[in-house]
């Protein structure tokens, strides 16, 4: 039986010890070290810092586990830190299965399990925080940060750079593909702690590349490279979309044979592919066409992932999200262009983005080398194929024309192709910024507070022009913080009060007197940075208002619509970051059917373009939550670091009774399901963790719970790989089936929402008299001539808060799954008041049990 790492490298051992057992439990492994790991476990053990620049296939990975053995033999706490949550979650779940779920944590700020293990995988931002909050004092020991490169990112390379700066006695290994010069930042780190830096780059690749630019169309060159027995492919695409275009484009020729098929779908097995875009997926991989990018749900590409790594798929079309450290083995990256939109313009390549994708060809232990083959641009090709076709023929070459780039087209040539392969990483720049947040967890760390600022000011990696911009930067922010009275600069020891107005005047101010004067919760800055606002928004909310009889009138002057429980929603959702292409869409519809409401109305055209500039997607509280933040922001000004960002995405799908594939698809956010269910999971996290027990109402805890059920029905991937920690598949060939998540019916409070969002659609598309839909769902109903009847005796069905009450629903639950139904009863809300008008059905059990969601059949409507 194989020996285990821990006990290779026992609790204790001396550095010598700790090398030799890590070795022996390599080879027992299979594993012989490379002389650049060899030379970075060396360093490790006697606690120097290693800066690992060595090429992809290098084995990295290897010497970070090699780290984090050697600070749990000395007894000490290790953080691995990535630039995004999936690359922390494979990391976690891959030192669990070497040291042990009990040595092993993660913290990604939305989520956390097992925080207190010697262990930690995080976001960089996770650890920032922390360097901020605990400074030299932090428990921790050592630090291995994956993709350090993300050091140089404008907008989060700040997170890569403070633990640097805050951590003196830690021990770093700073770990990336393409780092370039790092000399400042390894004479600097040797400065700040002590400790020798190693520097382990030039290693030549285990898996030599092999470089080619080609001019024949792209179907020609896959066909080739496979052909040649140059696959997986993954081919490179710097859209989603383009990604979606070329898988369906190969699915037209032979990718894989009969008993390749054949083996791809004893592996898939019964994967569930429940959304529209899972459907086109499971076509394409049937094919052997993988697809990868980040607007797919989790479990779509971990299901990817694993096929590629089981060998099964022979081309996979994708982004270059494949460029951050997930572990899927590629022969060939095959890059469809050498230019890319940045978000403001179109621009080349740069040489570290260049050879972070194409450091991804070629598998050590599998390929004696890795192809990057790059596509000429589109004109060229076709001029290539025109020289082609005139051959040797002198006059068809004379009358040949040549295309040309497109006008405004960011070209490149196999020139510019050359020089990207030559060049080496760009240096990485600097990007530390100072926000109210930061300021006020260096402040809630104590001690001499001015030093503590000064010294993240003035001693850093930026240039002199820059520090004394973060200065006045501080300055200015401390002073909010002064007159917002959550700071207090009082009288220092021996001497007087200082006014705002003097801080950073210099002349020894004594940092004693600069303190908080509000406590500030352990996880600031880690979790949701404006819930102490959503908690503020929260009180002015009055619950009572949902607890009136339908019908009855409110009382006094409610702050909200008069739907307590999705006002809160709203507040919540407020603090969350938008999901832009959801957003898009609301717009987009809601300008649609304000241009057809306004051409019925007889309104030109210049008056309905003036109207459309006001309409935009859905805010509900707007007004409300824009006072609010700004009375706020007065007293607790480092909220101004974060924008309010009111929207209605959740409350959209609940108000509409929509599931997640019918928001897909009323939305067309087929290429986005992974970023919806994302804003889902943080929404459902964020309400989870915000609303105080006190302010949940039995109508907002349904809320939560559909919430959540929705989730975890759409895709459980996280807690299905927790519970396969408990209970491991030993089985190598077994179906790449994440486990189903429970049964919908086992969380009976959300399956009753579900009910009851399946009865109130009706309701809803008979108040708006959509008659087709309603005999679509329920051909047998009756709808058409009992909506007749209804409206001969009541105006209107009304839809609001009071409509969609608990107290007009009955759902008859002594049915079983055994006997497969419920029957179930919504009485209509009608302006009199009546109830007189009932809608009647029944659920089907085993029919919900199947499809995760309430599947409710409508049998008649009816008068009293």
């Amino acid at each position: 039986m194989p020996v285990s790492l821990l006990d290779a490298v026992p609790s204790g051992a001396d550095p010598d010890d700790v090398y030799l057992g890590f070795v022996a439990w390599a080879e027992d492994q299979g594993i012989t070290l490379y002389p650049a790991q060899d030379e970075a476990v060396m360093e490790l053990v006697t606690g120097a810092h290693v800066i690992l620049s060595t090429p992809t296939g290098t084995g990295k990975s290897l010497v970070a586990i090699a780290a984090h053995a050697a600070s749990l033999a000395r007894g000490g706490r290790t953080y691995y830190t990535a630039p995004i949550k999936a690359l922390v979650s494979e990391k976690f779940f891959a030192l669990v299965d070497i040291f042990g779920a009990e040595n092993v944590g993660m913290v990604t700020g939305d989520s956390s399990v097992n925080a207190d293990a010697p262990i930690v995988c995080c976001t960089a931002e996770i650890l920032a925080n922390l360097a901020l909050r605990q400074g030299a004092d932090a428990d921790v020991a050592q630090v291995v940060m994956d993709e350090f490169h993300y050091y140089g990112d404008p907008d989060r390379g700040w997170a890569w750079q403070v633990p640097l700066l805050l951590l003196p006695r830690t021990q770093f290994v700073l770990m990336s593909a393409t780092l370039g010069d790092v000399t400042a930042i390894a004479d600097d780190l040797t400065r700040r702690t002590g400790r020798a830096v190693a520097r382990i780059t030039g290693v030549e690749r285990p898996v030599p590349l092999h470089f080619e630019y080609v001019r024949t169309p792209i179907h020609e060159t896959v066909e080739q490279l496979l052909h040649t027995a140059r696959s997986p492919i993954y081919i490179v695409h710097f859209s989603q979309a383009a990604a979606m275009e070329r898988a369906q484009a190969l699915s037209s020729i032979r990718i894989v044979s009969r008993e390749q098929r054949d083996a791809i779908a004893e592996a898939i097995g019964g994967f569930r592919f429940t959304t529209a875009f899972g459907r086109t997926l499971s076509r394409y991989v049937r094919a052997g066409i993988g697809v990868h990018h980040a607007g797919m749900l989790p479990r779509y590409r971990r299901l990817v992932e694993t096929l590629a790594q089981r060998g099964l798929l022979r081309v996979i079309c994708g982004t270059d999200t494949l460029g951050v450290g997930i572990n899927v083995p590629i022969r060939a990256v095959l890059l469809t262009a050498l230019t890319k939109f940045d978000g403001q313009k179109m621009r080349q390549l740069t040489a570290r983005e260049f050879h972070q994708i194409a450091g991804r060809a070629g598998r050590a232990g599998y390929d004696t080398a890795g192809d990057v083959v790059v596509m000429a641009p589109e004109h060229e090709i076709e001029n290539a194929a025109a020289i082609a076709k005139a051959g040797d023929d002198p006059k068809k070459l004379k009358k040949l024309t040549r295309k040309k780039a497109p006008q405004g087209f960011v070209n490149w040539t196999e020139t510019s192709y050359e020089r990207l392969i030559a060049a080496e990483p760009e240096p990485l720049t600097p990007q530390l910024q100072l926000t109210a947040a930061m300021l006020i967890n260096v402040i809630a760390r104590g001690g001499d507070v001015l030093a503590g600022v000064r010294s993240l000011v003035f001693d850093n990696h930026e240039p002199k022009a820059r520090q004394y911009e973060l200065a006045r930067r501080a300055i200015a922010i401390f002073r909010t913080l002064v007159v917002a009275g959550v700071v207090e600069w009082g009288p220092a020891p021996g001497g007087s009060a200082r006014r705002a107005s003097d801080a950073g005047s210099g002349g020894g101010e004594d940092a004693a007197g600069i303190r908080l004067t509000v406590d500030l919760q352990p996880n600031f800055a880690l979790n949701q940075p404006l819930s102490p606002f959503a908690l503020a928004a929260i009180d002015l909310l009055d619950p009572q208002v949902e607890l009136r009889e339908p019908g009855a009138p409110a009382s006094g002057t409610v702050a909200g619509t008069g739907h307590y429980a999705l006002d809160v929603v709203s507040v919540i959702e407020s603090t969350l970051d938008d999901p832009r292409p959801v957003l898009s869409q609301q717009e987009f519809r809601a300008r649609g059917e304000a241009v057809a409401a306004m051409k019925r109305d007889g309104l030109d055209y210049d008056e309905r373009m003036e109207a459309l500039e006001e309409i935009t997607y859905p805010k509900p509280l707007e007004e409300l939550l824009t006072q609010s933040y700004e009375v706020f922001a007065s007293s607790q000004p480092w909220v101004l670091d974060f924008a309010l960002r009111p929207k209605s995405v959740v409350r959209d799908m609940f108000e509409q009774a929509l599931s997640f594939a019918e928001l897909i698809s009323l939305y067309q956010l087929a290429r986005s399901e992974g970023l919806v269910l994302r804003y889902l999971s943080d929404a459902y996290r964020a309400i989870r963790q915000t609303v105080p027990a006190d302010a949940r109402t039995p109508e907002l805890l349904d809320v939560i719970e559909w919430l959540g059920e929705m989730v975890r029905q759409v895709d459980s991937s996280l807690v299905d790989e927790w519970e396969s920690l408990i209970n491991p598949t030993v089985d190598p060939d077994a179906p790449v089936v994440p486990p189903a998540p429970a049964s919908v019916l086992t969380n009976r409070r959300a399956f009753n929402v579900l009910v009851r969002n399946e009865l109130f659609r009706r309701v809803q598309l008979a108040a708006l008299q959509r008659d087709d839909e309603l005999v679509e769902l329920d051909p047998d109903a009756g709808w058409p001539e009992a909506l007749d009847a209804y409206y001969d005796e009541h105006d209107e069905i009304l839809t609001g808060g009071a409509a969609r009450s608990t107290s007009l629903v009955t759902i008859d639950e002594s049915g079983t799954l055994e006997s497969g139904t419920w029957a179930v009863e919504q009485t209509i809300d009608d302006p009199a008041g009546d109830h007189d008008w009932r809608i009647r059905g029944v659920v089907d059990l085993a029919a919900s049990d199947e499809a995760g969601t309430a599947v409710v059949r409508v049998t008649e409507v009816v008068r009293l």
